[in-house]
């Protein structure tokens, strides 16, 4: 669909093609990084942005730029209104859009037999997450659980995480794709927060702002729908076509404007079958080929220097939880900030929040395992007389 002709910006800043050439993939985050990287000690709005690009969406230049400042590549220096500038990297991200475009007309046959891609390098070392973070990859089916993730995505196999949670799900998919667009899924999540929404402009108009899966979709990057189970069957719905063959979604609250899915585009999703409310349906494991079964690693904590005694601690209550005896155990996340609170607060204050985090009908045992290995006088934190 195209949008009427409009007057070319006039100015000292670099021209844009006319509004009615539609763009390819990544062309206008380019030509976003151009306008910024024009003058890099501006301060511009989204719509200031658009006015300049000869009347673009300044829904879809506040997606642009989100997707500039979450590469580096931009800075947010307002937020009302809000406003962006350059950053170091902006006139790198000028230069190049950096998703080649869909083609709509047959490729030519080759003269040979193609080669095809090289599958993703093998890893086995640390991995730095976006928070800076280090993910240590665990085995997956004879590799690295980051470079199973990365082949199954050349393959186009969607992969469900599931287990506990605390266990790492987020971790190794953030660890796998440097290019990721994340949806926290819960009760309250509604379609407009996959395909986005018209959103009211600084100067009183209404545009459209695309969603993640929108964004994800166009620019063929990876979408992690973290807890997809909280989310209700007939919004979560609005993904399945986009992962099936059709690679393709109809935004019905935009003009039913049709949105196709360029190479590179990949979902994964979390699942905690614990968790009160968590429904895997049939419809939604159909679209998940590989569903992988997340685990806390003991012997990595153990190497994180987690203190022995809160993992042992662990241990013991995970065998009685696989035995069906209680319904929860510390997982690595709880093991982590037991060594955060010992620093703080010392070990029998880290032990007795064990015990205080516990679900209610699981306190009891929980406790008895604490204090077997930590000592009597553990108990959950609490405050106490006056100071």
């Amino acid at each position: 669909m195209t949008t009427p002709a409009t007057t070319p910006a006039t100015g000292s800043a670099p021209a844009a093609p006319g509004a009615a050439t539609r763009l390819r993939n990544g062309e206008l985050r380019r030509m976003v990084a151009e306008q910024l990287a024009h003058d890099p000690a501006a301060a511009l709005t989204p719509g200031a942005i658009a006015t300049k690009l000869g009347g673009k969406s300044s829904g879809a230049v506040g997606n642009a730029l989100a997707t500039l400042e979450s590469r580096g590549e931009a800075e947010k220096v307002g937020t009302n209104p809000v406003t962006y500038r350059a950053t170091d990297k902006t006139a790198d991200a000028a230069k190049t859009a950096t998703v080649t475009p869909r083609t709509t007309s047959p490729a030519p046959a080759p003269s040979a037999p193609a080669t095809p891609p090289a599958p993703p390098a093998l890893v086995t070392g640390p991995v730095r997450r976006p928070n800076g973070q280090m993910y240590h990859p665990r085995k997956l089916s004879g590799l690295s659980d980051v470079t199973a993730l990365r082949r199954l995505r050349e393959a186009n196999v969607s992969a469900l995480m599931y287990g506990p949670p605390g266990t790492g799900k987020t971790s190794v998919v953030e660890a796998a794709f440097d290019d990721l667009i994340t949806i926290q899924g819960d009760s309250d999540t509604v379609t407009d927060d996959f395909v986005g929404s018209y959103t009211q402009t600084p100067d009183g108009r209404y545009e459209f702002a695309y969603g993640p899966l929108v964004t994800a979709m166009r620019e063929g990057r990876a979408l992690f729908i973290d807890d997809a189970t909280l989310i209700p069957p007939t919004v979560l719905a609005v993904v399945y076509p986009a992962m099936d063959g059709r690679r393709q979604i109809l935004i019905k609250t935009h003009k039913n404007e049709v949105v196709d899915a360029a190479p590179g585009f990949y979902v994964v999703a979390g699942h905690n079958p614990g968790v009160h409310g968590a429904v895997l349906t049939d419809a939604l494991s159909s679209r998940f080929s590989a569903q992988i079964h997340v685990s806390t690693d003991y012997d990595l904590a153990t190497q994180l220097k987690i203190e022995p005694k809160a993992v042992r601690v662990a241990r013991n209550l995970a065998q009685r939880q696989e035995k069906g005896e209680i319904g929860w155990a510390p997982q690595l996340r709880e093991l982590i900030a037991f060594n955060r609170i010992a620093d703080v607060l010392g070990t029998t204050a880290a032990a007795g929040n064990l015990v205080g985090i516990a679900p209610e009908e699981d306190r009891a045992v929980v406790a008895e395992a604490v204090r077997n290995v930590f000592g009597a006088n553990v108990a959950p934190l609490s405050l106490g007389p006056q100071f």
